[in-house]
């Protein structure tokens, strides 16, 4: 089974992107944008879950737990929006991310 991370998520957007390429606008920096706006709403989306659903109901009903996540991931499709419309890798990004976890390793101490 092939590993599920960025590459295959941005595959994943990719092959959405050319389904709906005569609906949609092409990836660029102004889409980029637009993508990250549209993942702050999704975002809010699923902090309404937990707001409205509570935790118990989250990790309880699998219903409540299925809707949740499947805002999570619509969070994470803008997110790799993004990243495409700025032309960022899944190794940039993995380079940067392990910069800041050390930063963040040692901040606090």
């Amino acid at each position: 089974m092939e590993e599920f991370g960025f590459h295959r998520m941005q595959d994943i957007q990719r092959e959405l992107q050319e389904n709906y390429k005569d609906m949609w606008t092409h990836l660029s920096p102004e889409k980029g944008r637009d993508s990250l706006l549209w993942m702050m709403i999704e975002a809010g989306e699923a902090a309404d879950v937990i707001k409205k659903k509570k935790d118990e109901r989250i990790m309880g009903s699998p219903e409540v737990r299925k809707h949740f996540i499947e805002e999570l991931c619509d969070v994470m499709m803008y997110f790799n929006d993004v990243m495409l419309c700025y032309s960022i890798t899944p190794e940039e990004l993995e380079k940067v991310y392990l910069e800041k976890h050390r930063r963040n390793m040692e901040r606090w101490r």
